[in-house]
């Protein structure tokens, strides 16, 4: 007779969960930041509104963002006035866009994820599924899985509307399923579509108009799993552990809620001072059991919510200019593009580790923390091991 216990070690890998393989993709249209307020304003049917403009032109010049990607096009917002209104109804026009799109774009970074992994897609056993556009049911997981002709077997994870936290969040799930599922393999995607929330200036809204001059349109794939099979999988970097803290009192600094208009975006000027004041006490809570207290001895994989976010951690943490070096760069080549972002992130650093000749994947470092931050407010706060180049 076997026993449960018996059942359930068999049941289990033997390993960390293990990122294998990232990629990445974006819209063809690029859009150069620099001018962004005289394309936005002209779209928009607002030239009229000057010292508005002027306003958002100091926004765009403050993010530090150089281009965006975005699926929306000239065209496309001609077919589609009311998007490029502040607050017509348009949410259908939206949905039958994104439920399309948002599927497709993932398909193109899941393509690149699995070409790097080296295994055929067939054992694919997890497919986890991320996105703040376009619900629908069955949901873009669904529809993802049909366009990968994915086996009929993938046990699907769907996770809509948790913001710029959720790149922590889907490795907080693939962690648990890659090593609580003996051979599982976990395909990961967060793919944006900005879409849902373009519209034109408002003369109150000022959050929204923020959110024009800082997101993009992009998706990440990764490969996640336990076991790593020798000579065909590779690792890049371990997930030691995740875990989420919602922080008291903070519901409304961050909100994002959807309307006949789309989705609308509100962040409080008090969002990069709330993650510093709490960003040691997660360290300590993460690090203290290695005997890591030195956060300069980390390699550092943050969430670009802003640039005021980066410069205030980077204050409170004393930690050196180049140690943001990767989050800084993603937010100038792409600007905040929410649950993808922080992959985005990972992929600049294992490339540069490897074409500097560092000794791992992590910046030469071996430990390191990803932190991604979203509506609540919440904080992901992920330990990573980065493995020999």
């Amino acid at each position: 007779m076997v026993t449960v216990e018996e059942v359930r070690q068999a049941q289990r890998a033997q390993g960390l969960a293990t990122i294998m393989a990232i990629g990445m993709a974006t819209p063809p249209n690029c859009f150069d930041q620099s001018t962004f307020s005289d394309y936005y304003f002209r779209i928009t049917n607002s030239e009229h509104k000057t010292e508005l403009k002027e306003k958002f032109k100091r926004m765009c010049d403050k993010t530090t963002i150089k281009n965006r990607y975005f699926y929306l096009t000239e065209e496309i917002l001609m077919e589609n006035p009311n998007m490029c209104t502040y607050n017509a109804p348009s949410f259908d026009a939206r949905q039958d866009m994104l439920v399309v799109e948002v599927p497709k774009l993932g398909k193109e970074a899941a393509i690149n994820a699995i070409k790097e992994w080296g295994q055929p897609k067939s054992k694919i056993t997890h497919l986890v599924f991320c996105t703040t556009s376009g619900v629908d049911m069955p949901g873009a997981d669904f529809r993802l899985a049909n366009l990968l002709s994915l086996q009929p077997s993938v046990n699907r994870f769907m996770m809509y509307q948790q913001g710029c936290s959720a790149g922590g969040t889907v490795l907080r799930l693939a962690k648990d399923l890659a090593e609580n599922n003996k051979g599982a393999r976990v395909l990961v995607v967060c793919s944006e579509i900005t879409a849902i929330a373009f519209r034109g200036p408002s003369d109150t809204d000022h959050s929204g108009l923020l959110a024009q001059a800082l997101f993009g349109d992009g998706a990440a794939a990764i490969i996640v799993g336990s076991d790593l099979v020798p000579g065909i999988e590779k690792p890049l970097f371990e997930i030691v552990s995740a875990a989420q803290t919602t922080l008291l009192d903070s519901e409304n600094a961050i909100t994002l809620q959807l309307r006949e208009m789309g989705l609308t975006f509100h962040a409080s000027k008090c969002v990069p001072g709330l993650v510093s004041m709490n960003i040691e006490k997660l360290l300590v809570e993460a690090f203290q059991h290695m005997g890591i207290s030195d956060w300069n001895s980390l390699f550092w994989i943050v969430h670009p919510g802003g640039p005021a976010i980066l410069d205030q951690m980077e204050l409170k943490l004393g930690l050196t200019p180049e140690k943001l070096w990767a989050s800084r760069l993603v937010l100038r080549e792409y600007g905040n593009l929410a649950s993808g972002c922080v992959f985005f992130i990972l992929d600049k650093m294992r490339k540069k580790s490897v074409e500097s000749g560092l000794k791992t994947t992590g910046d030469g470092l071996e430990w390191g923390v990803l932190f991604g931050f979203g509506p609540g407010l919440t904080i992901e706060t992920v330990v990573l091991h980065s493995v020999s180049t």
